[in-house]
């Protein structure tokens, strides 16, 4: 371990985070600490394939499985769009529950679930479960195991062993059309929900929409273990960050209350912009009246127009989120800052009714990072592995995708890039670690695979 890396979860804090990040945002980038890391990256062929889709670090590995269009082991065909993705132990297994983020277009098609019991049988979207060998990191087999949803972006795990699925969308039966004359919608079920799909189960269940979690963008979710409340991003460009109180813990199909962040004493603070590194703010909640509104099916913002009324905080395009140890829940704004590159959030339970938000890091140049998309945190380490989805250079992005890491000292690394020739623009997504930290698993959501990386993870150097 080498000095001032985190050795246990206990030990030091991501409060060292503000103290590092408020340096750089005032350093050029040639003066910014950039961190070691592990290493320079050096493209590298998969284990199993020969394949190289990956810039990685000396000494890591890694194989590629889990193809779009290769056929499953329940007959189905993988579906294209890797995203959210969680990895779970079960018996000597481990199970990897993944999302797929399809639309088709964002209007119906008869025909397009992607497996059996779908809730909505024009709809493409759902997550497959990918059953891998703990020792050889090998695909056991397959199936689906949520269908006939739609846009299913992120999620999170709970602690009880199962994967919030979440849809980014709220399309439903209303026929919608934009200002350039596209039509979408017009679905025979409602959309814009949470779904909840167990790491157990050995097929697709079917679908029950977790009405009461609210009906809007969803992005990732995130599950306080002690206290059983799920946090819940909104990718919207005027987006709320919310709280689902269940009324039984581990039973979210039993329903519950739904609430958004407000700033105390600060009523529809818009936290995109002209804030400093380290600035916290004493928070509070306000419930939201009611969390499925019909106008939902014609309006994306429908739930959040509610909680902006009572005060709510607003910010821009909140996307991964992440359950620490402590009970500190971490979310990104992928295009929060000054500059769009990203900003880094982190909320601390105080009481049933108030909080503390701390604007954790914002990226002073988007060379260092560049719009942050889902995260995790490797066990054991204080280390926050960032996805990337830096593909809008229209937008003054760069066309690299990296997976970046932040320790604990404020400092960035470079951990992998893609380098798959014809798709190096593609995003990282998924990103998760096996239980017992040996494996990171992510997927390459516009090439339609999913990676297993391992690899000497001590070594990291945060100077």
């Amino acid at each position: 371990m080498q000095m001032g890396l985190l050795a246990s979860a206990g030990t030091v804090s991501f409060l060292g985070f503000q103290k590092r990040a408020l340096a750089l945002a005032v350093e050029p980038l040639n003066k910014m600490p950039i961190a070691k890391g592990y290493g320079n990256l050096i493209p590298v062929a998969t284990e199993n394939t020969g394949e190289v889709f990956l810039a990685l670090p000396k000494g890591f590995k890694y194989n590629v499985f889990g193809k779009q269009g290769s056929l499953m082991s329940d007959g189905n065909k993988t579906p294209p769009l890797h995203d959210g993705m969680a990895c779970f132990s079960v018996g000597n297994e481990l199970r990897l529950i993944r999302n797929h983020e399809v639309s088709n277009g964002r209007v119906p098609k008869q025909g397009s679930a992607i497996g059996a019991n779908a809730y909505d049988d024009a709809a493409p979207g759902g997550t497959t479960t990918l059953v891998v060998n703990p020792r050889t990191r090998e695909l056991i087999k397959d199936f689906v195991s949520l269908s006939g949803t739609l846009i299913n972006c992120a999620g999170g795990r709970t602690p009880w062993g199962s994967w919030i699925s979440c849809e980014e969308t709220s399309l439903g039966q209303s026929v919608r059309t934009d200002e350039a004359g596209k039509v979408t919608g017009g679905y025979a079920k409602p959309h814009g929900y949470c779904y909840e799909v167990f790491a157990k189960a050995n097929g697709v269940l079917p679908a029950e929409p977790l009405k009461a979690m609210g009906r809007f963008k969803h992005e990732a979710a995130a599950v306080d273990k002690t206290t059983g409340i799920v946090y819940l991003t909104e990718d919207a460009d005027t987006a709320g960050f919310y709280r689902f109180i269940p009324k039984q813990k581990k039973h979210l199909a039993m329903g519950g209350v739904l609430q958004m962040l407000k700033v105390i004493d600060q009523d529809r603070l818009d936290t995109s912009k002209g804030l400093s590194v380290g600035q916290k703010f004493a928070v509070t909640w306000v419930t939201i009246d009611n969390p499925d509104p019909i106008e939902a099916d014609h309006d994306d913002s429908a739930v959040y127009k509610q909680g902006f009324a009572k005060g709510a905080a607003t910010f821009s395009r909140l996307e991964g989120a992440y359950s620490y140890s402590h009970g500190h829940i971490y979310f990104v704004s992928t295009n929060g800052g000054n500059n769009g590159g990203g900003q880094v959030w982190r909320y601390e339970h105080k009481n049933k009714t108030e909080g503390t938000l701390t604007l954790v890091f914002e990226s002073p140049s988007r060379d260092l990072l560049d719009m942050p998309d889902n995260i995790c945190i490797k066990p054991n380490f204080e280390l926050l592995f960032i996805c990337e989805d830096s593909d809008y250079t229209g937008a003054g992005g760069t066309s690299d995708n990296h997976m970046r890491v932040l320790a604990p000292n404020g400092k960035i690394a470079d951990f992998a890039k893609n380098v798959t020739p014809g798709f190096e623009s593609s995003e990282f997504a998924g990103s998760t670690f096996s239980e017992d930290g040996k494996t990171l698993f992510v997927n390459l959501q516009a090439v339609g695979v999913t990676l297993a990386i391992w690899g000497d993870w001590q070594t990291f150097k945060a100077d």
